[in-house]
Protein backbone atom coordinates (compact mmCIF):
# COMPACT_ATOMS: atom_id res chain seq x y z
CA UNK A 1 0.00 0.00 0.00
CA UNK A 2 1.02 3.61 -0.59
CA UNK A 3 1.62 5.83 2.44
CA UNK A 4 -0.04 9.23 2.87
CA UNK A 5 1.17 11.48 5.68
CA UNK A 6 -1.52 13.18 7.76
CA UNK A 7 -0.85 16.50 9.56
CA UNK A 8 -0.28 16.01 13.29
CA UNK A 9 -2.00 15.64 15.61
CA UNK A 10 -3.95 12.74 14.12
CA UNK A 11 -5.83 9.89 15.73
CA UNK A 12 -7.27 7.48 13.16
CA UNK A 13 -9.70 5.82 15.58
CA UNK A 14 -11.17 9.13 16.82
CA UNK A 15 -11.36 10.57 13.31
CA UNK A 16 -13.21 7.58 11.87
CA UNK A 17 -15.50 6.88 14.84
CA UNK A 18 -18.42 8.58 13.08
CA UNK A 19 -18.47 5.97 10.32
CA UNK A 20 -19.76 3.18 12.55
CA UNK A 21 -21.53 5.07 15.33
CA UNK A 22 -25.01 5.19 13.77
CA UNK A 23 -24.99 1.91 11.90
CA UNK A 24 -23.31 0.84 8.66
CA UNK A 25 -22.86 3.29 5.80
CA UNK A 26 -22.76 1.54 2.43
CA UNK A 27 -20.95 4.48 0.77
CA UNK A 28 -18.17 4.68 3.37
CA UNK A 29 -17.70 1.23 4.83
CA UNK A 30 -15.87 0.60 8.10
CA UNK A 31 -14.56 -2.94 8.21
CA UNK A 32 -11.73 -4.61 10.12
CA UNK A 33 -10.12 -1.32 11.13
CA UNK A 34 -10.16 0.29 7.67
CA UNK A 35 -12.37 2.62 5.64
CA UNK A 36 -13.54 1.73 2.17
CA UNK A 37 -14.86 4.21 -0.38
CA UNK A 38 -15.67 3.95 -4.10
CA UNK A 39 -13.63 6.44 -6.12
CA UNK A 40 -13.71 6.53 -9.90
CA UNK A 41 -15.15 3.02 -10.13
CA UNK A 42 -12.51 1.59 -7.79
CA UNK A 43 -12.69 0.32 -4.24
CA UNK A 44 -10.26 2.36 -2.11
CA UNK A 45 -8.99 1.13 1.25
CA UNK A 46 -7.76 3.59 3.90
CA UNK A 47 -6.05 2.16 6.99
CA UNK A 48 -4.00 3.54 9.87
CA UNK A 49 -0.21 3.73 9.61
CA UNK A 50 2.46 5.40 11.72
CA UNK A 51 2.32 9.13 10.98
CA UNK A 52 -0.55 8.85 8.54
CA UNK A 53 -2.56 6.33 6.57
CA UNK A 54 -2.09 3.69 3.91
CA UNK A 55 -4.26 4.25 0.85
CA UNK A 56 -4.70 1.63 -1.85
CA UNK A 57 -4.78 2.57 -4.65
CA UNK A 58 -3.19 6.00 -4.17
CA UNK A 59 -3.24 8.63 -6.90
CA UNK A 60 -4.37 12.25 -7.18
CA UNK A 61 -8.05 11.28 -7.33
CA UNK A 62 -8.04 8.94 -4.35
CA UNK A 63 -5.77 11.23 -2.34
CA UNK A 64 -8.27 14.09 -2.70
CA UNK A 65 -11.03 11.87 -1.30
CA UNK A 66 -8.85 10.59 1.55
CA UNK A 67 -7.95 14.17 2.49
CA UNK A 68 -11.65 15.08 2.75
CA UNK A 69 -12.63 11.94 4.66
CA UNK A 70 -9.87 12.51 7.21
CA UNK A 71 -10.18 16.28 7.60
CA UNK A 72 -6.64 17.08 6.50
CA UNK A 73 -7.23 20.80 6.13
CA UNK A 74 -8.28 21.51 9.72
CA UNK A 75 -5.52 23.27 11.67
CA UNK A 76 -5.67 21.36 14.95
CA UNK A 77 -2.42 22.89 16.25
CA UNK A 78 -3.76 26.43 16.01
CA UNK A 79 -7.11 25.28 17.39
CA UNK A 80 -5.55 23.67 20.47
CA UNK A 81 -3.41 26.75 21.14
CA UNK A 82 -6.46 29.00 20.87
CA UNK A 83 -8.68 26.69 22.99
CA UNK A 84 -6.10 26.63 25.80
CA UNK A 85 -7.44 30.01 26.96
CA UNK A 86 -10.94 28.57 27.49
CA UNK A 87 -10.95 26.62 30.75
CA UNK A 88 -14.11 24.75 29.74
CA UNK A 89 -13.15 23.85 26.17
CA UNK A 90 -9.44 23.20 26.75
CA UNK A 91 -9.82 19.80 28.49
CA UNK A 92 -12.27 18.65 25.81
CA UNK A 93 -9.81 19.52 23.04
CA UNK A 94 -7.07 17.71 24.96
CA UNK A 95 -9.29 14.65 25.46
CA UNK A 96 -10.07 14.35 21.75
CA UNK A 97 -6.68 15.50 20.48
CA UNK A 98 -6.06 14.23 16.97
CA UNK A 99 -9.74 13.94 16.08
CA UNK A 100 -10.12 15.41 12.61
CA UNK A 101 -13.75 16.03 11.62
CA UNK A 102 -14.48 13.90 8.52
CA UNK A 103 -15.86 15.78 5.54
CA UNK A 104 -18.30 14.42 2.96
CA UNK A 105 -16.33 14.28 -0.30
CA UNK A 106 -19.29 14.94 -2.63
CA UNK A 107 -21.47 18.07 -2.51
CA UNK A 108 -24.65 16.40 -3.76
CA UNK A 109 -24.22 13.54 -1.30
CA UNK A 110 -23.81 16.04 1.54
CA UNK A 111 -27.08 17.81 0.74
CA UNK A 112 -29.12 14.65 0.16
CA UNK A 113 -27.78 13.20 3.41
CA UNK A 114 -28.88 16.34 5.27
CA UNK A 115 -32.37 16.12 3.79
CA UNK A 116 -32.54 12.48 4.84
CA UNK A 117 -31.56 13.35 8.42
CA UNK A 118 -34.07 16.18 8.89
CA UNK A 119 -36.09 15.68 12.09
CA UNK A 120 -35.36 11.96 12.55
CA UNK A 121 -32.70 10.01 14.44
CA UNK A 122 -29.39 9.43 12.73
CA UNK A 123 -29.91 5.67 13.06
CA UNK A 124 -33.10 5.97 11.00
CA UNK A 125 -31.44 8.38 8.57
CA UNK A 126 -28.57 5.98 7.90
CA UNK A 127 -31.00 3.13 7.26
CA UNK A 128 -32.94 5.18 4.71
CA UNK A 129 -29.72 6.46 3.15
CA UNK A 130 -28.50 2.89 2.69
CA UNK A 131 -31.71 1.88 0.94
CA UNK A 132 -31.29 4.88 -1.39
CA UNK A 133 -27.70 3.85 -2.12
CA UNK A 134 -28.66 0.24 -2.88
CA UNK A 135 -31.49 1.34 -5.16
CA UNK A 136 -29.66 4.00 -7.17
CA UNK A 137 -25.94 3.48 -6.54
CA UNK A 138 -23.53 0.91 -7.90
CA UNK A 139 -21.60 -1.69 -5.93
CA UNK A 140 -17.81 -1.60 -6.19
CA UNK A 141 -16.35 -4.46 -4.16
CA UNK A 142 -17.62 -4.17 -0.60
CA UNK A 143 -18.66 -0.52 -0.97
CA UNK A 144 -21.28 1.36 -2.99
CA UNK A 145 -21.18 4.62 -4.91
CA UNK A 146 -23.54 7.30 -3.70
CA UNK A 147 -26.28 7.85 -6.33
CA UNK A 148 -25.37 10.32 -9.05
CA UNK A 149 -27.37 13.52 -9.30
CA UNK A 150 -28.65 12.65 -12.76
CA UNK A 151 -29.81 9.25 -11.53
CA UNK A 152 -31.95 10.77 -8.79
CA UNK A 153 -33.19 13.46 -11.18
CA UNK A 154 -34.84 10.64 -13.09
CA UNK A 155 -36.37 9.05 -9.99
CA UNK A 156 -40.00 9.47 -8.99
CA UNK A 157 -41.17 10.62 -5.60
CA UNK A 158 -43.11 7.38 -5.23
CA UNK A 159 -39.90 5.38 -5.60
CA UNK A 160 -38.32 7.31 -2.75
CA UNK A 161 -41.42 6.90 -0.63
CA UNK A 162 -40.96 3.15 -0.94
CA UNK A 163 -37.45 3.54 0.53
CA UNK A 164 -38.72 5.22 3.69
CA UNK A 165 -38.62 8.90 2.72
CA UNK A 166 -41.54 11.05 3.75
CA UNK A 167 -43.55 12.63 0.93
CA UNK A 168 -41.98 16.00 1.59
CA UNK A 169 -38.40 14.70 1.76
CA UNK A 170 -38.92 12.73 -1.46
CA UNK A 171 -40.01 15.97 -3.12
CA UNK A 172 -36.96 17.75 -1.74
CA UNK A 173 -34.45 15.14 -2.95
CA UNK A 174 -35.91 14.92 -6.46
CA UNK A 175 -36.28 18.69 -6.59
CA UNK A 176 -32.65 19.22 -5.60
CA UNK A 177 -31.45 16.74 -8.21
CA UNK A 178 -33.46 18.54 -10.91
CA UNK A 179 -32.61 22.07 -9.74
CA UNK A 180 -30.17 24.43 -11.42
CA UNK A 181 -28.07 24.80 -8.26
CA UNK A 182 -24.39 24.78 -9.34
CA UNK A 183 -22.80 22.66 -6.63
CA UNK A 184 -19.23 23.10 -7.87
CA UNK A 185 -19.56 26.88 -7.82
CA UNK A 186 -20.48 26.87 -4.13
CA UNK A 187 -16.92 26.04 -3.11
CA UNK A 188 -15.75 29.35 -4.61
CA UNK A 189 -18.21 31.53 -2.70
CA UNK A 190 -18.02 33.12 0.77
CA UNK A 191 -20.09 31.52 3.53
CA UNK A 192 -23.04 33.94 3.34
CA UNK A 193 -23.45 33.47 -0.42
CA UNK A 194 -23.24 29.69 -0.08
CA UNK A 195 -26.10 29.81 2.42
CA UNK A 196 -28.16 32.14 0.23
CA UNK A 197 -27.95 29.80 -2.75
CA UNK A 198 -28.70 26.67 -0.75
CA UNK A 199 -31.73 28.02 1.13
CA UNK A 200 -33.16 29.27 -2.18
CA UNK A 201 -33.79 25.60 -3.09
CA UNK A 202 -37.06 24.22 -1.75
CA UNK A 203 -36.51 21.99 1.27
CA UNK A 204 -33.01 23.26 2.03
CA UNK A 205 -32.98 25.51 5.08
CA UNK A 206 -30.42 27.12 7.33
CA UNK A 207 -29.67 23.86 9.17
CA UNK A 208 -28.78 22.11 5.90
CA UNK A 209 -26.74 25.07 4.69
CA UNK A 210 -24.78 25.30 7.94
CA UNK A 211 -23.91 21.62 7.93
CA UNK A 212 -22.93 21.85 4.25
CA UNK A 213 -20.48 24.57 5.19
CA UNK A 214 -19.24 22.51 8.15
CA UNK A 215 -19.16 18.95 6.81
CA UNK A 216 -18.53 19.38 3.11
CA UNK A 217 -16.69 22.66 2.60
CA UNK A 218 -14.99 22.54 6.01
CA UNK A 219 -15.40 26.27 6.55
CA UNK A 220 -13.79 27.23 9.89
CA UNK A 221 -16.57 29.60 11.01
CA UNK A 222 -19.51 27.30 10.22
CA UNK A 223 -21.75 27.20 13.30
CA UNK A 224 -24.96 25.10 12.97
CA UNK A 225 -26.73 26.92 15.79
CA UNK A 226 -30.08 25.40 14.86
CA UNK A 227 -28.89 21.83 15.33
CA UNK A 228 -30.62 20.24 18.32
CA UNK A 229 -27.63 18.09 19.29
CA UNK A 230 -25.25 21.05 19.17
CA UNK A 231 -27.66 23.17 21.20
CA UNK A 232 -27.82 20.39 23.79
CA UNK A 233 -24.03 20.07 23.83
CA UNK A 234 -23.39 23.80 24.27
CA UNK A 235 -25.92 24.13 27.09
CA UNK A 236 -24.73 20.98 28.84
CA UNK A 237 -21.17 22.28 28.85
CA UNK A 238 -21.59 26.08 29.09
CA UNK A 239 -24.94 26.38 30.82
CA UNK A 240 -28.10 28.17 29.74
CA UNK A 241 -26.68 30.38 26.99
CA UNK A 242 -27.92 31.69 23.66
CA UNK A 243 -26.35 29.09 21.36
CA UNK A 244 -26.48 31.28 18.25
CA UNK A 245 -24.80 34.18 20.04
CA UNK A 246 -22.30 31.80 21.63
CA UNK A 247 -20.79 31.18 18.21
CA UNK A 248 -18.95 34.49 18.47
CA UNK A 249 -17.14 33.17 21.55
CA UNK A 250 -15.53 30.46 19.44
CA UNK A 251 -14.43 32.63 16.51
CA UNK A 252 -12.53 31.76 14.33
CA UNK A 253 -12.87 28.06 15.19
CA UNK A 254 -16.64 27.58 15.34
CA UNK A 255 -16.61 24.48 13.14
CA UNK A 256 -13.98 22.61 15.13
CA UNK A 257 -15.56 23.71 18.40
CA UNK A 258 -18.93 22.34 17.28
CA UNK A 259 -17.42 18.97 16.42
CA UNK A 260 -15.52 18.71 19.69
CA UNK A 261 -18.53 19.72 21.79
CA UNK A 262 -20.61 17.09 19.99
CA UNK A 263 -17.89 14.50 20.63
CA UNK A 264 -18.05 15.34 24.34
CA UNK A 265 -21.84 15.05 24.33
CA UNK A 266 -21.71 11.63 22.67
CA UNK A 267 -18.87 10.40 24.91
CA UNK A 268 -19.55 11.87 28.39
Amino acid sequence: MAFLAVPEPFDFALTTARFNRFGPDLATVWEEGALYRAVGGREVRIAAAAGGVEVEPLDSETEAVARKLLGFDFDLVAFAAWAAADEVLAPIVLRFAGSRPPLVPDAFEALVTSITAQQISLFSAFAIRNRLIERYGEQVGRVWTFPLRERLAGASEEELLALGFSRRKAEYVVGLARSDLDLEALALLPDDEVKERIVAVRGLGEWTADWFLARHLGRPRAWPAGDLALRKAVRAIYGDVDVRAAGARFDPFQNLTAHYLLAQLLNP
